[in-house]
């Protein structure tokens, strides 16, 4: 595997028929801007995230396959909860076809250690977090038979998964910092 990959956006531009992504983890980013301002209770905003609406607009509008499957635990973090919202406000308007899982439902499947994208069947991007949710570094790799176990982990996941306009998860009633939730 190497650590030395092109930018994610030029990923997403070199896809030609899918780009597939699965996530496995209850906190992404803590310090990330737009969610700290949604804990400070400001709403979502579809324009904040423009560039990202342009870039799956303009990749689904070519005709990839663009689907990202979540699995979560229950209650959800406030992070979940956040990502549920903009899922709602931004990722699925934009095009992505979004799924959740949640975790006890995925203990007999077999699951890569780290998140990861395939993009056309053909390159595998792992990201590493820290284990407080902040980006480490990205390994991809062309091995085929990586490539095809991450596929089939994939699948399973999305098979069993919810599409997003079905799924409701489970709050924390009180929040986890001890602030009631927002729906």
């Amino acid at each position: 595997m190497s650590s030395d990959l092109p930018a994610f956006t030029d990923l997403i531009r070199q896809a030609k028929y899918s780009a597939i992504h699965l996530e496995t983890r209850d906190m992404y980013t803590p310090k990330g801007p737009v969610f700290v301002d949604w804990q400070a209770g400001k709403p979502i905003e579809f324009d904040r995230h423009q560039d990202w609406v342009d870039l799956v607009g303009e990749t689904v509008g070519r005709g990839v396959d663009w689907r990202r499957a979540r699995i979560v635990s229950e209650p959800v973090t406030d992070f979940i909860q956040y990502e549920w919202e903009t899922t709602t406000i931004v990722n699925v308007p934009a095009g992505e076809k979004v799924r959740w899982l949640r975790r006890k439902d995925a203990s007999d499947l077999m699951l890569p250690g780290n998140d990861f994208w395939v993009f056309d069947d053909s390159l595998v991007r792992f990201t590493h977090f820290a284990g407080d949710g902040s980006w480490g570094p990205h390994e991809f790799s062309e091995d085929p038979a990586l490539i095809r176990r991450c596929t089939e982990a994939f699948e399973a996941v999305w098979q069993r998964a919810v599409d997003h306009a079905d799924f409701t998860p489970e709050w924390h009633p009180e929040g986890f910092e001890g602030e009631p939730h927002r729906v």
